[in-house]
């Protein structure tokens, strides 16, 4: 059955935990969908894993919408949230809307944001646009960060996390991901939210539990997160597949036979 934006707070009220990867293509979309993964978000991190972009700043909305038709073809049942990128709803309400409803158009079910905007949540709620809120460690606020750091460390802070979430969910958020954050704040903020929270980085005590699916299979460049598990090493299966092929090319032996095209 597919999956609706009212079965996620279902979910919540029953304590039932859900997972969430990120998705950039067709026939992965086909595969994690079939795995019965309930949730695909088309993530902004498809220029850090598919692009090669620094981060996540520089990705345009052409290439969120390119990339959300894609995962939208392959998923039948999973919800498709498209990730809107930075610079796509900053501007104006009017920017906002078109954006966040040109990723409907595309095959999203919902759409996400970073950042305490009750007010853009609400403007799009109340249009009919589904919207999951992002607080805590946010990278569209790399540059204002100075860095990847975790945030909502100290007591101030957290309670300005906590006041935030709680107005995303008074303007209509159906859910919140919490990034980056202390566990003890995110439980906090879960127990105190009717929407459920959804966690990278910031404990066990989120309602759900995302992941880059490109951290998660091993296949991203560089260091690994300390809060990502490798839950497979496709990086080496790939390569080694590669050498193989390269290996049966030099040596003659393939193509056999058995490969010969016959019509």
């Amino acid at each position: 059955m597919p999956i609706t934006v009212p079965k996620l707070v279902q979910w919540k009220r029953e304590g039932r935990r859900w997972a969430m990867l990120t998705c950039y293509d067709y026939p992965t979309a086909v595969i994690l969908d079939q795995a019965g993964i309930p949730v695909l978000l088309v993530g902004d991190s498809l220029g850090n894993v598919m692009l090669g972009y620094p981060n996540t700043i520089p990705v345009t909305m052409e290439e969120m919408l390119h990339h959300t038709r894609a995962v939208a073809r392959g998923a039948r049942n999973a919800l498709i949230i498209g990730d809107m990128p930075f610079g796509s709803y900053q501007a104006s309400l009017d920017e906002a809307i078109r954006n966040a409803a040109a990723f409907l158009k595309a095959g999203a079910g919902a759409v996400k944001l970073e950042g305490a905007f009750p007010e853009i949540v609400h403007a799009l709620v109340t249009r009919g646009i589904p919207v999951m809120g992002h607080l805590g460690l946010t990278p569209q606020f790399v540059n204002v960060f100075g860095g990847y750091r975790v945030q909502a460390r100290t007591p101030q802070a957290a309670e300005r996390l906590l006041a935030d979430a709680k107005e995303l969910e008074a303007a209509g958020a159906f859910a919140l991901v919490l990034e980056g954050i202390p566990s003890d704040v995110a439980a906090r903020a879960t127990a105190s939210l009717s929407i459920p929270t959804v966690g990278i980085g910031a404990g066990p005590h989120c309602d759900a539990q995302v992941l880059v699916l490109h951290d998660m299979l091993g296949l991203s460049p560089g260091p690994t997160p300390r809060f990502v598990k490798k839950f497979a090493d496709l990086a080496r299966e790939i390569a080694l597949a590669a050498q193989a092929f390269l290996r049966e090319v030099e040596e003659g032996t393939f193509p056999g036979p058995e490969h010969e095209y016959t019509a």
